[in-house]
């Protein structure tokens, strides 16, 4: 009987930790249409950046969704500097997506704003197409070799082709385009440009073990892909 209360008891428990865990992966989508819906509402106080800014983390979250599902399930042979890498991932997720959220959303940060000519909505979207179309062309062409940390998974490749045929960071480039275009859309000296400071600390910390890591697994086959090529522009002679 003893062991039968305890069955039903465990069994209990883990019933309310998975009704736990699917209630708060619907609160974060939930918290970000809410968001959304209130930036829309104010786009004629922020500018038409700020619908410009919605549409590119939406663009974002969208083609990354169904990556980062897919490599969830890879076997992880190798990580590296896994703990500051989180912090920093932290910090631009906070400075690219949350801070510039939250102002667009309240107008916190007003004391910080500054104004730029409306034609700037209208270049950012110019330059927002492509590289959006960059970012999804660079998670394609990983395929299950992309994750979100440092890591080399099971059966991990070498991809030389497609956009890393000159390139060896095509994501990159994209992300770099992503911040460079913040401040065009988030018209604030702090939201607008926190996000491109945080990725920058990010790029230079993150690349070089990224690299040392890939040269331990693929060898010369990789240094002489990085020979032929460069980060995240195109070398203009090998």
């Amino acid at each position: 009987m003893r062991v039968i209360l305890v069955y039903i008891g465990a069994m209990a428990a883990a019933s309310r930790v998975t009704t736990m865990n699917q209630a708060l992966r619907w609160i974060g989508p939930l918290i970000g249409l809410v968001v959304a819906a209130i930036i829309v509402s104010r786009w004629h106080i922020n500018g038409l950046g700020s619908l410009v800014w919605l549409g590119m983390a939406i663009g974002i979250s969208v083609i990354r969704a169904p990556f980062a599902k897919r490599s969830a399930a890879n076997t992880i042979i190798d990580q590296r500097a896994t703990g500051i890498e989180r912090v920093l991932l932290a910090m631009v997720a906070i400075g690219g997506t949350i801070l510039p959220a939250i102002h667009l959303a309240t107008g916190v940060l007003g004391f910080a704003n500054y104004t730029l000519p409306a034609w700037t909505a209208a270049l950012a979207v110019l330059l927002l197409i492509p590289t959006l179309w960059l970012f999804w062309r660079s998670h394609a062409d990983l395929g299950r070799n992309w994750s979100v940390t440092t890591e080399l998974r099971e059966e991990q490749t070498l991809v030389t082709s497609g956009v890393y045929t000159r390139i060896r960071h095509p994501m990159y480039a994209a992300i770099w385009l992503f911040f460079l275009l913040q401040p065009l859309v988030v018209h604030n000296w702090i939201a607008g440009f926190v996000g491109p400071i945080a990725f920058a600390v990010l790029y230079f910390v993150r690349v070089p073990y990224e690299e040392a890591m890939m040269r331990d697994c693929f060898a010369d086959e990789y240094i002489e892909y990085c020979r032929q090529t460069g980060r995240v522009l195109p070398k203009m002679s090998k």
